[in-house]
Order: C-alpha cells, then structure tokens, then sequence
C-alpha cells in the first residue's frame, strides 16, 4: 500500500510541477498508560500519512493529508501553496542515492507483542513502585513501529522500518509535611526495557531524597546526572544549527578551526549509530545518514544542514533535514549526538560539589548566549567522594558554552535520552543558590 500511494502522489504532482517530493509514514503500535497505582488507559493505535512538497517555477508548496483517497486534492493544494511562496535559488529535493545499512534499530518482537503486554510491563512498574513503600503518580509504556517511504522526482527512494519502545515512571514518597518525587524513564529501538529497573531507580531517587537540607550560595564542581546534562545540552545543540549559524544566532557562527570546548571533548553527530534513537538510511529529505564530527579534541569542525541551508551555505547537506512527522516540513536538527571525553573526574574525587539528577526548566536558557538558570531536581550534597545528604530547593545557574569548556566525563557509562548519547558530566564550576 504504501509504494502505491507514493508512487500515485507522485506522478500526479509531475503533471503539474517542475519537481515533487512525497513522504509516507505509517505508524503502528500500542502504548498504556498509569495514573496513580493502576493502568488507567490503554490503547492500540495505528496512522497513515503523507506529506507532499513541490518545487513549481522556483517556489515551494506543502500539504499533507491522512486520507489516501484524497492525494489529488493534496497536490493540488501544495502546488497553490507554492505559487502563493516567493522565489528561492537554494529549493532543491534530495538526489538519487545509496544508503548503508543501519544496525540495530527494528526488533522483530513487536509483531507479537499484545495490547496486554504493554498492560502487564506497566503492571509491572506500579507493583514495584508499590514494593518500594512509594506511590506512583503517572507513567506510561510505549511500543511503536514506524515505516517511511520518501521519494522524488530525481529519482531518489528512501525507506525506514523501525521500532521504538519506552517506559516511564513518577513516584513521590511522604517526606515530613510534603512529599519527595523522582522519575525515571528508559527508552530503546529493542523490546530490552526492563520495568522493574526503571521503577526502583524512581523510588531509589525518591527515597533518599528524603529530608533535604539547604546549601549556602557559591560556586562549586556539579556533577549532571545523565537527565542533568541531557537537558542542558539542548541549548547547545542550537549553536550548531546551520540554519541559526547563517540568521546570526550562533555563539559559533565565525567559530570554525577554533577550541571551543575542553581538548578532552569530541562530539559528533551520528544518524548511523548503532541502535540510537533517531538513527535511520536518511533524513526527512531522504539525504543519506552520516557521521558529521561537530567538535574534534575541542576544535569546532562542522555544522549541521539540510538541503536548503546547506544550499544557502555553499555546502554539502549532512542528512540532518528533520521531520517530526508527515504533516511537518523538514528542518535542521540533531539525530543522535555523541559526546566522547578523554578525560574523568568520577564522584569519589570530588572532594566538595553536587549530585544533580535532573534539571528542570532547561527550556529558559538563552539560546545565544548559552546562559541558564535551572532548578536542580533531587540533588545531593557530595563530600570526599561520597554523597551525604539530600539537598532541597537549590538552583544552578551557568553558561552552557563555558560549561563545555572546562567539563570531564564523570563515568564511561553512556545513556541516549532525546538526541543526546552522553556519559553524566563533571562542570569544574557552576553556581548553586540555595
């Protein structure tokens, strides 16, 4: 079915556009979800759409549909929208291309997995939750089969199968007056998710933060729980967009061939990693995946394109022309990024510091600047390379870029979560307002 809309989109839009471009997504898959101590809900879901893009003299249209009898009307409203666009020299699709095989990213077992399945794995978690003398609040378990389908006029033809699996858990426990919380989540292209570990790390977090005490304001070495770093990469990940670089909003805009963060660290940014996430032949363009080295031993080597931007750029598309779904247009943005570090300062040498699990309103930091100011979630008070007490209400507050400059790996261990494939961090100096 999905060749045939494809191919049916397609030689419909060239009868009346210069090119043509169209992109099927199919999505199947099963996902329950808790709220306090039960599954709440639980539901098999399934979708099919296409996203339709044409280039006629010059201009650009988009339109999607989610009805396949209704392809024609969809073209014929991309192609008015492109003549309602203005004249672009950098509009180009994709060319005709071969892709390397991608490891690691489709398990066969989600063709006999259950709706009760999912309900059982979430079961699962809550009686542990329960176990531990914790009470869940929300959470919820995911499993998902995508398929993709993008070809164009060039005649470029690009397909993806994959699957994707999550667990997620919020617990709170009785602290004093209040209460503690924590959550934990665990995500994975295989049915490897284990429930039982993603509730008692909750309840583990929860529990010790019990009773927290208060730290005085200063400057001290913070270490990023994975959770921690993961969220403040993201303000990052903005500086090496090519589309920001080229509109002036990148720090690192006239940065290349410059140390830019610790010699110890080297980053890059990988659609081809085994098993990540976002790892697929190509992007939403059908550009093929790659590995693109962002930063080498601390020395800014590349950034991130889509065809347009690389176009505008005079260079070539790294494969990072990203959808979010068939009614999105492709954009800049990140597959899996990499961050690999020579050097490690693991918690038993941190003779004064804190523990931060997560962060929360990483979302406020200044995307130009790379200036944030977060709240620090379950943290810990480390002393001689040993945690020893809860701390609460605390603040952290930096600069992303700075951060990278002077930032070790504190253990070898690696999670993906989002984009992000990081060990947690140790930041020589942060500032904690308690």
């Amino acid at each position: 079915m999905i060749n045939e809309i494809s191919n049916r989109a397609l030689d419909y839009a060239l009868k009346s556009a210069d090119q043509a471009e169209v992109y099927v997504e199919i999505s199947d898959g099963v996902d329950a979800t808790i709220q306090n101590d039960q599954v709440d809900f639980a539901k098999e879901s399934y979708s099919m759409g296409v996203g339709i893009r044409v280039i006629c003299d010059g201009k650009m249209g988009f339109a999607y549909t989610t009805q396949s009898e209704r392809i024609e009307e969809t073209v014929q409203n991309a192609i008015s929208n492109a003549q309602a666009n203005l004249v672009d020299e950098n509009l180009a699709f994709a060319l005709k291309s071969n892709y390397s095989p991608i490891k690691g990213v489709y398990d066969g077992k989600i063709n006999t997995l259950e709706l009760e399945d999912t309900i059982e794995l979430g079961k699962s978690m809550i009686s542990t939750v329960l176990e531990n003398k914790c009470q869940p609040t929300s959470g919820g378990v995911t499993a998902s089969c995508l398929k993709i389908l993008i070809t164009n006029s060039n005649g470029m033809v690009c397909e993806d199968k994959a699957t994707y699996f999550s667990g997620y858990i919020a617990v709170n426990t009785p602290d004093r007056e209040g209460v503690s919380t924590a959550s934990e989540s665990d995500s994975s292209r295989k049915l490897d998710i284990e429930p039982e570990n993603i509730a008692n790390k909750a309840c583990e977090v929860a529990l010790n933060s019990r009773e927290g005490k208060t730290i005085e304001t200063g400057d001290m070495k913070v270490l990023l729980d994975h959770h921690a770093a993961a969220g403040l990469l993201s303000t990052f990940s903005q500086a090496i967009n090519g589309d920001n670089v080229q509109r002036g909003r990148s720090i690192y805009a006239d940065k290349i061939d410059t140390q830019v963060s610790t010699p110890s660290l080297s980053i890059y940014d990988d659609g081809t990693f085994p098993g990540g996430l976002y790892s697929s032949h190509g992007d939403g363009e059908g550009t093929p995946s790659q590995k693109t080295t962002i930063i080498k031993d601390g020395v800014l080597q590349n950034f991130l394109y889509d065809i347009h931007t690389a176009n505008k750029g005079d260079v070539k598309s790294t494969g990072n022309g990203m959808r979010a779904s068939f009614n999105d247009m492709p954009a800049v943005s990140l597959s899996n990024l990499v961050l690999e570090f020579k050097d490690y300062e693991e918690i038993s040498q941190i003779q004064n510091g804190l523990l931060v699990t997560d962060v929360l309103g990483a979302h406020t930091a200044n995307p130009i600047s790379g200036d944030f100011s977060v709240e620090a979630m379950n943290a810990f008070k480390i002393q001689a390379g040993e945690v020893v007490y809860p701390v609460k209400k605390s603040m952290l507050s930096g600069n992303i870029f700075s951060m990278l400059k002077e930032a070790t790996a504190a253990s070898h261990q690696t999670r993906q979560l989002g984009p992000f494939i990081t060990p947690p961090l140790t930041v020589s100096s942060l500032r904690v307002v308690g």
